[in-house]
């Protein structure tokens, strides 16, 4: 076992890492740790959804794509360090984002469990000066970064 890392059996011949890395911001606030649920008998639809609903912020992205480091940097600017979640080409169908981009593309970004989209979904947000506070809603950002 790793120094910081707890591991545990689930059902269904899963794994679930915990990765304590505590991150003090300054003001006595440790953040809490990070988990990694490996289940082998879990459908891409549904490693999907858990995946959002773990991690505050989550980029979901193919493993050429330029927009996705765009994304990766405007967030890594505001203080925000998201989860970043390679897809192949036949599990971007399983996003659900129907209803916010047609055909359900690659990048997408989620915040709070809440699809945001694409590229310029999160650049509209963040050019309105919703994106920081939505962040800082969600506990994503790091608060030693001044504004």
């Amino acid at each position: 076992m790793i120094q910081g890392v707890r591991e545990s059996c689930l059902g269904g011949g899963g794994l679930r890492f915990e990765l304590s890395i505590p991150f003090n911001n300054g003001t006595g606030i440790v953040t809490p740790p990070t988990a990694l649920t490996i289940d082998v008998a879990e459908t891409v639809e549904n490693k999907i959804q858990r995946l959002i609903q773990e991690n505050p912020v989550i980029i979901f992205s193919k493993s050429s794509c330029c927009m996705c480091h765009v994304m990766k940097r405007l967030l890594s600017n505001l203080g925000c360090t998201p989860t970043v979640i390679e897809l192949e080409d036949d599990e971007i169908s399983a996003l659900p984002m129907e209803d916010v981009v047609p055909g359900g593309a690659a990048p997408a970004v989620f915040i709070g469990g809440e699809c945001i989209g694409g590229l310029e979904s999160l650049m509209a947000l963040h050019l309105s000066g919703n994106l920081v506070p939505k962040l800082a809603q969600v506990g994503a950002r790091n608060f030693l970064y001044k504004f």
